[in-house]
């Protein structure tokens, strides 16, 4: 059975490498033919800009030889490899810059990382619930953005869960929105603040604190503000328990008086709409005065086309009457 199995991959392998040895004596005779001749072996075309396609046809026309008289390569080794000194034939992709041209590589330096490429445009992106880390990166960067020009806008676009996960669940302390909110507080520059997806808790307030009149918000995000809540007690004694939620009372008033002042609404208002989550769409924010305006492409030409109501029941005859003289 053992014979039966191993005698055709035998003849197999003898036959194929009598087969590439003929192949090899054929072609070495055509070459020693044609280098008498003095007729050079045919070029397929190539790209003249690859620097490997073009040494690689360079030694098949002139030392056909070289390329003949091939060491045995084991299959782990990649064949003719060694035309070059050094061979720089592959690099990573951040190395390497492809052009339109096929197979052509231009050697450069690995670029940025992306909130690098966004902090080159001064734009600082809060993509993320208001864990430390990253109350520790937007802090950094609008304290650089001040350092390198204090009289240029900042923007900040936001998308952020707050101080919780999308279901409710506590993921970091309140004061992490606090240091993101006093820190913008602290700057000369004018900061431009754009909710895109949510702005939810602490990202509402931030979304609310940009400078006035340069507060937008995208036509399908949304905003909602609720109460802090209470993290997780686990084993905590009863004494610490209250101590939390004396804690947590203390950081919703606050969020209460500042939400107040930076919409333009009563105190009393801004309590009553959070006993329960507040959800607002773009057009119900910008009318409780979270935001200034919504970034809707062509909004702006759109609306200076349409007339205003008054208009309107002018055209139709209708006369307004001032409730006051009623």
């Amino acid at each position: 059975m053992a014979t039966s199995l191993h005698l055709p991959i035998s003849i197999s392998a003898t036959s194929s490498s009598s087969l590439r040895a003929r192949n090899t004596r054929k072609f070495a005779a055509f070459c020693s033919i044609n280098a008498k001749a003095k007729v050079k072996i045919p070029i397929p075309p190539i790209n003249p800009k690859d620097p490997f396609l073009s040494r690689l046809s360079s030694v098949a026309a002139n030392s056909p030889e070289t390329l003949l008289n091939r060491p045995v390569q084991n299959s782990d080794s990649l064949p003719y490899l060694d035309l070059f000194d050094e061979p720089k034939l592959m690099a990573t992709p951040a190395q390497v810059e492809r052009s339109v041209s096929y197979n052509e590589h231009r050697p450069r330096k690995p670029p940025p990382d992306l909130p690098s490429l966004l902090l080159h445009g001064r734009i600082v992106y809060i993509g993320m619930p208001l864990v430390p880390a990253v109350t520790e990166l937007v802090v950094a960067e609008l304290m650089y953005l001040q350092w390198m020009d204090p009289k240029q806008p900042i923007y900040i676009y936001i998308n952020s869960t707050g101080t919780t996960r999308d279901d409710g669940e506590t993921v970091g302390m309140e004061s992490e929105g606090f240091a993101i909110y006093d820190a913008m507080m602290q700057l000369k520059n004018e900061i431009h603040t754009v909710a895109v997806g949510a702005a939810i808790g602490q990202a509402c307030l931030l979304l609310s604190a940009g400078t006035k009149g340069k507060r937008f918000m995208m036509p399908h995000a949304k905003a909602m503000i609720q109460q802090p809540r209470v993290p997780s007690s686990g084993l905590m004694p009863a004494s610490d328990v209250l101590i939390r939620a004396k804690e947590v009372i203390t950081n919703r008033d606050i969020l209460i008086k500042l939400l107040a002042k930076h919409t333009g609404n009563s105190v009393e208002a801004v309590t009553n709409v959070m006993r329960r989550p507040y959800y607002m769409d773009s057009t119900t924010a910008k009318e409780f005065g979270v935001i200034d305006k919504i970034l809707w492409r062509g909004q702006e030409k759109i609306m200076a086309d349409v007339a205003s109501p008054e208009e309107w029941d002018k055209k139709a005859g209708v006369k307004v009457v001032d409730e006051l003289s009623l």
